[in-house]
């Protein structure tokens, strides 16, 4: 069996090496193509990107691979992931697709397909779409007169816009708060600093000049040094960091003090709890959030329930046991009442109206739980099987023996680049960091 193309949010690799090839784009949107055709009608694709340089590449061969299956294409251009989601939905659009590699570095790209109802492929129908790629597919061509045709939205970003600020709480404007948003150079560049424009903030923008190449480049969600330092030297109410497709978001307080994925889960559920509209008894995060998230919600009387990593899992247990709350640490937030994916903008906009309405700085309203000490830190590996050495098994023994019963250790490969991260948590922060210490080390050795 072949590798699969697919990982944890769809496929990614280093632009024009595979599979981020235009050869393997072209395959890959004839075999998605296939697959979602059915019926009589014209159907449809939706085609969104980031800014990457290698999106121009990536773009004409999946319109290419549509157009030749006989489904039309709608191009959107740069626009957050959360947005082609919604217009795949609201177009009737029979698949959407996103050009992204997220977080990555401008060398890196990805391809990310949402299906009629606007959320992410299950792993089943991934791997159909593999087994065609890998079966061909030139027979099943449309014939000469059945070819699709392909158009720009030129209004896609402002139907996002719209659609953002109607999830903001009715009657609530942003006036008299000053904003530091980080667009990461990426898709949200434009979208997200008219929204907290035209509901009255004072916009302080960072990461708005994209070039092709400074996407995620000290910026944005992984990167939050520079937002943070805007924050202070502007004298900002909140900070905002958005990654390259727009999908996850970091926030840092007036101090600069970050935020985290987790803080921002507990206040919108304590909110949302408050006001009744919370369901499902429960918040769906991943192993990867802290301790202190679950103990709070506890306090509360909620439940959290863990996923394997990767926003699609948690989506997917969201939609299966009827909870509207979910996401990851890292930022990726989903409201179900509003998006059937992570969004970074509107989780923000949700804080944000928990502020205005208490009427207190950030600090006092965000900073929900005390986290226990966590660290989480990658080591890259360039092929082999590290974990599977004696050598590393022992360290993993002996970091579980010294984190105890009440602490955690996670070790795993990531599924968008060739890295093992590797996570601890417990209540004495110093065993935590030396856990780590030890077990990436170990790791490296084996590596090589």
């Amino acid at each position: 069996m072949a590798p699969r193309l697919f990982g944890t949010d769809g496929i990614r690799g280093t632009a024009n090496v595979e599979p981020m090839t235009a050869e393997t784009a072209l395959k890959v949107a004839k075999a998605a193509g296939h697959h979602f055709i059915r019926g009589d009608h014209r159907h449809l694709a939706v085609i969104g990107k980031d800014t990457r340089l290698s999106g121009y590449m990536i773009e004409p061969a999946l319109t290419a691979g549509f157009v030749s299956m006989g489904m039309d294409v709608v191009l959107v251009g740069p626009l957050p992931t959360p947005a082609v989601a919604m217009l795949t939905r609201s177009l009737r659009a029979d698949l959407g697709v996103v050009i992204s590699a997220s977080h990555n570095p401008y060398e890196d790209n990805g391809i990310k397909l949402f299906g009629p109802d606007g959320h992410k492929l299950s792993d089943s129908v991934e791997r159909e779409i593999e087994e065609r790629v890998e079966g061909g597919l030139s027979e099943r061509q449309a014939a000469p007169a059945l070819l699709g045709r392909a158009r720009r939205l030129d209004d896609a970003q402002g139907r996002y816009i719209e659609y953002v600020k109607n999830t903001f709480p009715k009657g609530v404007r942003l006036d008299g708060l000053r904003i530091v948003i980080d667009c990461a150079n990426g898709a949200g560049y434009r979208v997200a600093p008219t929204v907290l424009w035209e509901l009255g903030a004072e916009v302080v923008p960072v990461g708005v000049d994209p070039n092709g190449f400074n996407i995620n480049d000290g910026c944005g969600a992984t990167d939050t040094a520079r937002m943070r330092h805007e924050v202070v030297a502007n004298g900002a109410h909140l900070g905002l960091s958005l990654d390259g497709d727009a999908d996850r978001v970091i926030l840092a307080d007036e101090h600069g003090e970050i935020l985290d994925g987790d803080q921002i889960m507990a206040l919108i559920a304590r909110t949302w709890q408050q006001a009744d509209r919370l369901e499902g008894g429960a918040v769906v995060a991943t192993v990867m959030s802290n301790l202190g998230l679950e103990r709070y919600l506890e306090s509360i009387g909620l439940k959290l329930v863990r996923t394997q990593v990767g926003d699609r899992y948690v989506v997917e247990h969201m939609r299966r046991h009827g909870i509207n709350i979910g996401g990851e640490q890292s930022g990726h937030i989903i409201l179900a009442d509003y998006s059937t994916t992570g969004d970074g903008l509107i989780a923000a906009l949700q804080v944000l109206g928990a502020i205005v309405r208490s009427d207190r700085p950030a600090s006092a309203v965000c900073r929900i739980f005390t986290p226990l000490p966590q660290v989480l830190r990658s080591v890259r590996v360039n092929g082999g099987q590290p974990l599977e050495t004696d050598a590393v098994r022992s360290a993993i023994r002996e970091g579980e023996r010294r984190l105890g019963s009440g602490g955690r250790l996670l070790i795993r490969k990531s599924g968008t680049e060739p890295v093992i991260r590797v996570m601890a948590e417990a209540e004495d922060g110093d065993v935590v960091g030396t856990v780590v210490n030890d077990v990436i080390s170990a790791i490296e050795r084996a590596a090589g």
